[in-house]
């Protein structure tokens, strides 16, 4: 039996940095120490100057699979995301059909465990009618019920305050919402539509400003604190909605707040060279709102660092404002883009791994993942922290095969990263062996 033994590495973990060892034997880690022996099984890496990381775990991708697949799938996203270092990710229900029963979840677990490179688990939609599939959940194999209270279509859009209630209080695993109020979003609509002028990519984050959010939030975490139920409030952008969360370890919380690489690196300022290439629901924000984000990472106010990837065709994008869809292709530089924060003094490395790996798996309850422990699932990312990374549209992995980091370059390089025990990027080729597992979730009673 071939094991591999990483040497040398600066492994970040649980709030330290060291250098240390780590084998893997099989799909675990097997030894933590700072000066492990190689055996002749041990195929060596010699990873000094290299940064060794947990995996990370987003907890909200859009990989278009079923019905969607002309932007991405399970098998060509999932590539790109061990290509960049994450390696489990939870999956949205925007998909057709929409993901809305039991038995649409278990399509999309059979798709994954055929085609996937990174572990996997997939969210039920909420619809205003579905309450008896929502209570069906198995709390063991699905991460969470995605509730769209606000900018969504279809019977995904849950607006009906009975519908909410019932959702709120019955729902057996944890509720994650895309929170914007539609009737503000309408109005703020009518306003700019009143002026008689061409409304453009510009207006985006005026149709949906903080009140639109905030209205929405609030309206969302009232409901948490009144049926206590386990909340997560996904891709934060805007400093006003701050307020609703409190400072701390995620551990102690039922209500928690999430933020997104990308409303963490471009602001408002950026829509007038990237246009609809970077239109998002909900929108990038003012450079203010983004620094708020960032601080409140920082102090533990947000809790979780996600991408909401979303791929779209270029063609789709590249038509007028009203017409492009909302979202960005994200999981190939992500971490990289959160390594840059360290880069600039606005996170430390600890931090990104705490709120990108440790906190996802501490609020859903993934077993035994998110850390470099001894005995815990090896899903792994080698990082060499003074190797550039050139990104354009040319070198994406994306089925879109377009990403909004176009021109940038990236001052950290993903080296190899690991699933399960399984090399599955090494360097600049994603090793095709599908090793992948559904996430199994221990939540507390």
């Amino acid at each position: 039996m071939t094991t591999t033994l990483i040497k040398n590495a600066l492994v970040v973990n649980e709030g330290k940095a060291e250098e240390l060892d780590v084998r893997i034997k099989d799909d675990r880690i097997a030894a933590i120490s700072s000066n492990l022996t190689a055996s002749n099984n041990d195929k060596v890496i010699d990873a000094h100057g290299f940064w060794l990381l947990p995996g990370m775990i987003d907890d909200q991708v859009h990989f278009r699979e079923p019905g969607l697949t002309h932007k991405g799938s399970i098998k060509t996203e999932s590539r790109a995301a061990v290509a960049g270092g994450i390696t489990s990710y939870m999956e949205m229900p925007n998909v057709s059909p929409a993901t809305t029963t039991i038995e649409a979840l278990q399509d999309k677990h059979d798709i994954a465990m055929r085609n996937s490179l990174a572990n996997y688990s997939f969210y039920l939609g909420a619809t205003e009618d579905n309450l008896e599939q929502i209570k069906r959940v198995d709390p063991k194999t699905t991460c969470g019920v995605k509730v769209f209270m606000g900018a969504s279509t279809g019977s995904l859009l849950v607006e009906d305050q009975n519908a909410l209630d019932a959702i709120f209080r019955e729902c057996p695993v944890l509720i994650a919402t895309h929170c914007e109020r539609g009737p503000v979003m309408d109005r703020n609509l009518k306003r700019i539509e009143d002026l008689g002028r061409e409304i453009t990519i510009h207006d985006h984050p005026i149709i949906r400003d903080d009140e639109a959010c905030y209205a929405s939030s609030s309206y969302a975490v009232g409901l948490a604190k009144k049926f206590g139920s386990q909340l997560n409030v996904l891709h934060i952008t805007t400093e006003k909605e701050l307020s609703l969360f409190a400072s701390g370890p995620v551990e102690t919380k039922h209500i928690t707040a999430e933020a997104c690489v990308h409303h963490l690196w471009f602001s408002e300022e950026d829509y007038a060279q990237k246009g609809n290439l970077i239109k998002c629901n909900p929108a990038i924000k003012k450079a203010s709102d983004r620094n708020a984000i960032l601080r409140a990472l920082r102090d533990d106010v947000i809790d979780i660092i996600a991408t909401d990837h979303a791929p779209h065709t270029f063609d789709e994008k590249n038509v007028p404002y009203m017409q492009a869809p909302a979202g960005l292709p994200l999981v190939q530089h992500a971490l990289l883009s959160l390594i840059e924060h360290v880069r600039n003094d606005r996170l430390s490395i600890e931090q990104v791994v705490q709120k990108a790996a440790h906190n996802p798996a501490i609020r859903y309850g993934v077993q035994e993942r998110g850390f470099i422990r001894e005995g815990y699932f090896a899903d792994l990312v080698l990082v060499s922290p003074n190797q550039v990374t050139p990104v354009s549209h040319d070198n994406v992995l994306y089925r879109c095969q377009w990403t909004p980091f176009d021109g940038t370059t990236f001052s950290s390089r993903i080296q190899s990263t690991w699933v399960n025990g399984n090399l599955v990027f090494d360097s600049d080729q994603v090793i095709d062996t599908h090793t992948a597992s559904a996430l199994i979730f221990n939540r507390p009673n």
